[in-house]
């Protein structure tokens, strides 16, 4: 399995990194085609747990957001909440369902959390200093995920929140926030960012991103899947990957705005 983690993610990171270097609308098609993989994942296993959003309601509004957060100067924000919420209302009367309350919700909430998060992430890259800033969401998650994963397994004891991660430690949590301070502050002494400030970005990253995970982790156990699909060999899903971004991308967008 550790194997087919790490050849997965030499696969994808050089890609991912290309993106973020280039960004622009680049950077926005590829967090939108991530937004969209994760969003058909979300409605695939919402089915399995016996619901019926409709997948082309949940992935619309990705789209519809991601646009929003790129052209900025178009203010869609509001426009795209009516079109969602009314629209869908609308589609939801044709469909034949025996959860029809359910269904719509579901489709809506999986486009505005996935949407939402995704759209914040292409908004960071579009800071002035965007790069330096995306480049702290990024690696400081992947270095807190990683350090969580190999301290937890080495020294973790203590469980951090079994109803909805049984596998996690307050052990691995602690390592975590090390990894991502240490990346952090590696990052503030080659970059414009402030030292003190990536060093409590570093640290709040971990929390904002356990909670993404978490999250994902609640909604799998309420339909009873392990991973949002097979797509990304070692990892699960693509949802399984961008989980902790959909709650570190805002955490960090409106730090950087407002204190940054």
């Amino acid at each position: 399995m550790l194997r087919t983690r790490v050849i997965s993610s030499l696969v994808a990171i050089p890609i991912v990194f290309v993106a973020v270097f280039v960004g622009g609308i680049w950077f926005a098609l590829g967090a939108m085609a991530f937004g969209l993989i994760a969003g058909w994942e979300f409605t695939q296993m919402m089915k399995t747990g016996g619901y019926h959003p409709a997948p082309l309601v949940t992935l619309v509004l990705v789209v519809l957001l991601v646009i929003d957060s790129y052209y900025t100067s178009v203010r869609l924000t509001a426009l795209v909440i009516s079109v969602a919420v009314l629209g869908s209302l609308v589609w939801q009367l044709f469909q034949h369902s025996s959860r029809p309350t359910a269904d719509w919700a579901l489709a809506i909430a999986g486009g505005f959390y996935i949407g939402w998060g995704m759209a914040h992430l292409v908004a960071l890259r579009e800071l002035a200093d965007g790069l330096y800033w995306i480049g702290l969401a990024l690696l400081c998650t992947w270095a807190a995920d990683s350090f969580a994963y190999f301290t937890g397994r080495a020294i973790g004891k203590n469980k951090l929140w079994p109803r909805h991660s049984p596998k996690k430690t307050w052990e691995g949590l602690f390592g975590g926030i090390a990894g991502s301070i240490v990346v952090a502050i590696l990052l503030a002494l080659i970059s414009p960012l402030n030292l003190l400030t990536a060093i409590i970005v570093g640290a709040v990253i971990p929390v904002a991103g356990l909670f993404g995970d978490l999250s994902i982790s609640l909604m799998k156990r309420d339909v009873g899947v392990k991973d949002s699909s097979n797509l990304f060999p070692g990892h699960g899903g693509f949802l399984d990957r961008v989980d902790s971004l959909l709650f570190v991308s805002v955490v960090v967008y409106y730090f950087a705005v407002w204190i940054g």
